[in-house]
């Protein structure tokens, strides 16, 4: 059995930050100590203090596999992810064709194990005609159910109210939703739509998919799931506003209606469009900087629960175009975390709670297993973060297939050296691991 030492690292975990050793034995932690003595043949790596984490878990992403692999694809989105420390990944249904049978959800499994280098797991993808179908979901190795209530492709835009509260009255696993009113956004579209043609200046993005077309969405998904009992899932909250719906008055683990916020609404605001363009053009928008303000306020007094990327990248050919012509989307699951630290370098973070939001409560969340922490008889998902030494991020060392990001010129303060995935080194100082790959995320239900 392969084993490796990791020494004199900075282990952050549960609310602390120690110095100590980490034993791995195969796939597994076994020993954590102030100091252990290395064993014949084992790897020894020297941490030289730098912070050792437990691996990101990024509860939402769109990798494009199948069908819109030009823009991305599981080998190559994930190769990304565990060079910006994400060790697992939940990705969602809106592929081609979309995940919404049994069969296809399969599908996409067999794909991911034979070409993702993180651990994986899928979502999904409940419509407005397929609850049948979606009842039979295993809670045991499926994350769990996602549910479009708003700018969604194709047929799953969920918009009828009977097999909406169907669907929460009928499954016990937990339910993500998009919330954006469609009605809201559609009216707001053509208003602006007659006023300029397509070519509507970006600035109105956050106006035309507004703060009011959040809130009417999600207050009524959390009413729904108040009057149901459904376990609820609200992802990318994007305005101060809604923050006030979620609770934290109680323990993580006894909330029914959990929230997520996503790294770009951290970071960029309103203020950003002139820059960036469409580059910055996601839903639900980026909107003002006190909508910011609220949204970290909210996640540092625990009414938002997760820190994700909701990573959906797009040509940059495709980006470019008019604003109702370009798709909404970036990528970041390899910039992410860096993102993250580089605001607890300013002060707004302390580096305990982005753990616990991007690690420990992910993996409370959807009861992911032996993941999310680090912890002896763990899986061994673990992230060395050098807090010295800086880099900025240029089309040179990016690895997206698209080949951009919204974080282009940007110097961050740290670099991710090293990347162990199930008690595998898979990435070390910019070198890959690319013959073992990931293993698909088995779930307490």
């Amino acid at each position: 059995m392969n084993t490796t030492l990791i020494k004199d690292a900075q282990i952050v975990n549960e609310g602390t930050v120690f110095t100590g050793d980490v034993f791995i034995e195969g796939k597994i932690i076994t020993q954590i100590s102030k100091s252990i003595e290395p064993q014949p043949n084992t790897v020894v790596i020297d941490a030289n203090g730098a912070y050792l984490l437990p691996g990101v878990i990024d509860d939402q992403v769109h990798f494009r596999e199948p069908g819109l692999t030009h823009k991305a694809n599981i080998a190559t989105e994930s190769k990304a992810a565990i060079a910006g420390g994400i060790t697992s990944f939940i990705e969602m249904p809106n592929t081609v064709p979309q995940a919404t049978t049994q069969q296809l959800l399969e599908d996409k499994f067999a794909v991911a194990a034979k070409t993702s280098y993180a651990n994986y797991s899928f979502m999904f993808g409940g419509t407005n005609d397929n609850l049948e179908e979606l009842l039979k979901t295993n809670p045991r190795n499926v994350a769990g159910i996602k549910l479009f209530l708003g700018s969604s492709t194709g047929n799953m835009l969920v918009d009828n109210e009977e097999v909406l509260e169907k669907i929460f009255s009928s499954t016990k696993m937990i339910i993500s939703v998009h919330c954006e009113d469609e009605a809201t956004i559609r009216k707001n579209t053509a208003e602006y739509r007659e006023k300029y043609g397509d070519d509507i200046p970006i600035k109105y993005h956050p106006i035309i998919r507004s703060e009011e077309a959040c809130y009417i969405s999600s207050s009524k998904a959390i009413a729904l799931a108040k009057k149901t009992g459904a376990r609820l899932h609200v992802f990318h909250l994007s305005t101060a506003k809604e923050t006030d719906l979620f609770r934290n008055d109680i323990p993580l683990e006894e909330k029914q209606i959990t929230a997520e916020v996503c790294v770009h609404h951290l970071w960029f605001s309103d203020e950003d469009y002139n820059e960036k363009g469409t580059h910055i053009k996601w839903n639900p928008a980026v909107k003002t900087a006190a909508d910011r303000a609220g949204l970290w306020k909210a996640l540092l007094d625990d009414r938002l629960d997760i820190i994700a990327t909701d990573h959906a990248p797009h040509t940059i050919e495709e980006k470019d175009n008019v604003y109702t012509k370009a798709p909404s989307g970036g990528p970041l699951v390899q910039h992410a975390l860096l993102a993250i630290l580089e605001k607890v370098k300013e002060g707004v973070i302390s580096i305990e709670k982005a753990v616990e939001k991007m690690c420990h409560n992910p993996a409370k969340i959807f009861k992911i297993e032996q993941r999310g922490f680090i912890k002896e008889g763990y899986y061994a998902d673990l992230v060395l973060v050098n807090t010295e030494t800086p880099q900025t991020v240029s089309k040179e060392n990016i690895l997206y297939k698209c080949g951009w990001s919204p974080f282009e010129g940007t110097t961050f303060s740290s670099t991710i050296t090293h990347t162990f995935v199930n008690g595998n080194l898979m990435y070390d100082k910019g070198v890959f691991n690319e013959t073992i790959k990931g293993e698909r995320l088995l779930f307490n239900r």
